[in-house]
């Protein structure tokens, strides 16, 4: 991250400040808690007026209960203030948000979770998708950035990443995530900005070795979804390269009706091999 702090900021949802007010109240004076949303834990020092982090950064007491009190929120903790991960575009006028879980956090978009959240938590989901593409190898690309966690897995294993994302607001966000800053100091990952219908008429024939497609719901992005789009993913796509489409829950008749509708013109386009894969929520498909 690109910041003037030397560390990434505590960073607390409600679950961490709720615990840290429970421990003040015992009158305790040390609590082990994450100050980055579940990637860690630390030490930290109750004081009367504050918490205080081992980076130094001290959160008083009203502050974490106004944090307590939100449970769909998260906020970065800064000289002395503290500030919701929130952003309304002006582009796309949705309003993105960070949104707290178990494990990694997801990110609404107008309210909508664009992780799979029930039974799960956008870490392991971001795994099954990685499975369904199977093993990664030279280059990939990630349609849609998100908050970044497929591009971040993918390069972990060595893959050359190039991964689009539409809206600034996105990158924003994704800044002021513990758990996805990094997208933009990893060597082997590219981020762009723009439409990925557009980006994507840009690149050269087969210049990818697998394709994660990822986009938001049909509703929002039936454009990505389209059989004009498909053809061009089909060309950006080595031959014997694979692609993995999330669409949604297959047992819910809003996403039955999406996949059936995808994988039939994934077909058109001239993709053989289209199948489902109900355990990631999508479809792969080969060239």
């Amino acid at each position: 991250m690109t910041s003037m702090y030397q560390t990434f900021p505590v960073t607390l949802a409600a679950a961490a400040a709720a615990a840290l007010l429970a421990a003040h109240r015992r009158r305790e004076v040390h609590v082990r808690i994450s100050p980055d949303l579940n990637l860690s834990v630390a030490d930290v020092t109750l004081s009367e007026t504050a918490a205080c982090f081992p980076s130094g950064t001290a959160v008083a007491w009203p502050a974490l209960e106004e944090i307590a009190g939100d449970e769909n929120g998260c906020y970065t903790c800064v000289d002395g203030q503290i500030h919701k991960i929130q952003r309304f575009s002006e582009e796309t006028q949705r309003v993105y948000t960070l949104y707290p879980t178990a494990g990694a956090p997801t990110m609404l978009i107008s309210g909508i979770p664009m992780h799979r959240i029930k039974g799960t938590d956008p870490h392991q989901d971001t795994l099954a998708k990685m499975r369904a593409v199977g093993p990664l190898a030279g280059r990939l690309l990630d349609t849609c950035t998100g908050l970044g966690y497929t591009a971040l897995a993918a390069a972990a294993k060595g893959v050359q990443v190039t991964t689009v994302e539409l809206d600034p607001a996105v990158h924003d966000i994704i800044r002021w995530n513990p758990w996805s800053y990094r997208l933009f100091d990893t060597p082997n990952i590219t981020p762009l900005l723009g439409d990925a219908g557009q980006r994507v008429e840009s690149f050269a024939d087969a210049s990818f070795d697998a394709i994660l497609h990822d986009p938001p719901m049909f509703s929002l992005a039936g454009d990505l979804y389209s059989l004009s789009f498909y053809r061009e993913l089909l060309r950006v796509l080595r031959q014997g390269g694979r692609l993995f489409h999330y669409i949604g829950n297959p047992e819910s008749k809003s996403g039955a009706t999406v996949t059936r509708g995808a994988m039939r013109r994934l077909t058109e386009a001239g993709f053989r091999r289209v199948q489902e894969r109900p355990q990631a929520f999508g479809v792969v498909a080969f060239k």
